[in-house]
């Protein structure tokens, strides 16, 4: 194995205040395929490779289910983030209250919703570099907000669309606009809102006909759920596709779509407990997303995955889980289901928790980067050992995941119990950097390329 490690300083300011932050930085060719890609945090390392495939998970219930959450902590005296040679980590943006997804709008201000907070900020960068040099509420008093999108897709766009709990809202928007114009007038709703998976991250289509919504399950797997009649089965199906959920998780485990004025509702893919991350590949029309998968069967199942989101396609919650593997607590109820699960493209460490998905396409990473994605991993809970907490590279060649990831941005974890950061949400800046967005400590950071 080879390893280098060099520290840098960086310094930014933000709100007035200096804030340091030291970047170790790591390079390792390890490669962890198969089993030995089911490990923790102590074996991540800037560099390193998983690969996890269909044919490697375990038997359900081969560990123990455990609840061991997390104590978020201020940053340690002396912790350090670390990245790969060549790459360093600033901070960008301190002091926010639940920063989630990061947006750039076409004049490269940056869009952060404070979920937390229930508002949307931006952020107005200096010509020279990318830093914030204007910092503004663009909306307030909303509920949760979460995902962000301009519409119609292009440089000049009219409206700022939000994802929120239990709606999409959109308010008037020209260029440079940093607070919204008018009142949010809402689009798409109501979402299914009750208790479960809050987040509802929104994207559109390239030609800009329809808004695709993320909508998490309301429970970890159906819990409770009354199994409906074949005729019940007939007729939501004929409605809403293949595997479609019913009774409280009805319009949830899915990608729903809308008319950009939210008309036309319709279920676009079914089966995805929880896509908290909903993402174009750039010059595509393929729409991917980074799926939360559910819980208590074991530190190593099921994986988390990102994925294409094909139309009509069935991802296998609740009754399946990575094609055809049915779930020990739905044993036997859709038979009819287990050969039309679609396997996803990439499976990531169980429990690792993704939130975040950016494709790369910008020029201030080194080439073989073009075309890859980032992944922010929020870190687990219901694992014996913490896992996530990072960020993580996918790799793609000639445009097709490989099913390989590696292990991007890790330091985060303090030890077996506390954590100073968790990653949520990434994003490409205008110079080609990469920004990162963690909740724990409300900071966003900008990773660049210097050089070897």
């Amino acid at each position: 194995m080879r390893r280098r490690w060099l520290a840098i300083i960086g310094v930014a300011a933000v709100g007035g205040a200096a804030l340091s932050v030291t970047a170790l930085r790591s390079e390792t060719d390890q490669r962890l395929i198969g089993a030995a890609a089911f490990s923790d945090w102590r074996a991540d390392a800037p560099g390193a490779w998983r690969r996890i495939g269909p044919q490697d998970l375990p038997r359900p219930l081969a560990s123990e289910p455990k609840a061991e959450r997390s104590q978020v902590v201020p940053r340690p005296e002396g912790a350090a983030l670390k990245t790969l040679v060549g790459f360093e980590a600033e901070v960008f943006a301190s002091g926010l209250n639940g920063p989630r997804v990061l947006k750039f709008a076409p004049n490269g201000d940056l869009f952060v919703t404070e979920s937390n907070a229930g508002r949307v900020r931006v952020f107005r960068m200096k010509d020279e570099d990318i830093k914030p040099a204007q910092s503004e509420i663009f909306a307030a008093e909303l509920e949760r907000p979460y995902g962000v999108a301009f519409y119609p897709p292009g440089p000049n766009p009219q409206y700022v669309y939000v994802g929120t709990v239990s709606k999409v809202v959109r308010f008037p928007y020209k260029q440079g606009d940093l607070k919204a114009a008018g009142p949010a007038e809402i689009v798409a709703g109501p979402l299914p809102a009750e208790s479960g998976h809050w987040t509802r991250d929104i994207a559109f289509s390239p030609d800009g006909k329809t808004l695709f919504v993320a909508v998490g399950s309301k429970s970890n797997v159906a819990d409770g759920h009354v199994r409906p009649s074949v005729a019940e089965v007939a007729e939501l199906e004929a409605k809403n596709g293949v595997g479609a959920s019913s009774g409280p998780e009805l319009d949830r485990a899915a990608v729903l779509a809308f008319d950009p004025d939210g008309a036309n509702k319709r279920i676009y893919a079914t089966g995805i407990r929880n896509c908290s991350g909903l993402r174009l590949r750039p010059k595509s029309e393929d729409l991917w997303c980074v799926v939360n998968e559910r819980d208590m069967l074991g530190d190593d199942l099921p994986p988390d995955y990102a994925t294409r989101v094909k139309p009509g396609a069935f991802y296998g919650w609740p009754w399946y889980y990575i094609g055809g593997n049915p779930d020990p607590r739905h044993l036997g109820a859709r038979p009819d289901l287990a050969d039309k699960v679609t396997i996803p493209d990439i499976l990531l460490q169980p429990h690792s928790a993704p939130l975040g998905l950016a494709f790369y396409d910008g020029a201030q990473f080194p080439a073989d980067y073009k075309g890859d994605a980032f992944v922010t991993l929020h870190g687990s809970w219901n694992r014996a050992k913490r896992t996530g907490y990072k960020v993580v590279r996918l790799k793609f060649k000639d445009g097709e995941p490989t099913g390989e990831y590696q292990d991007f941005l890790t330091g985060f974890v303090v030890d077996d119990t506390r954590v100073w950061g968790r990653p949520v949400d990434a994003t490409v800046a205008p110079d080609g950097s990469l920004l990162v967005s963690e909740d724990g400590n409300g900071v966003i950071f900008r990773v660049r390329y210097v050089g070897r």
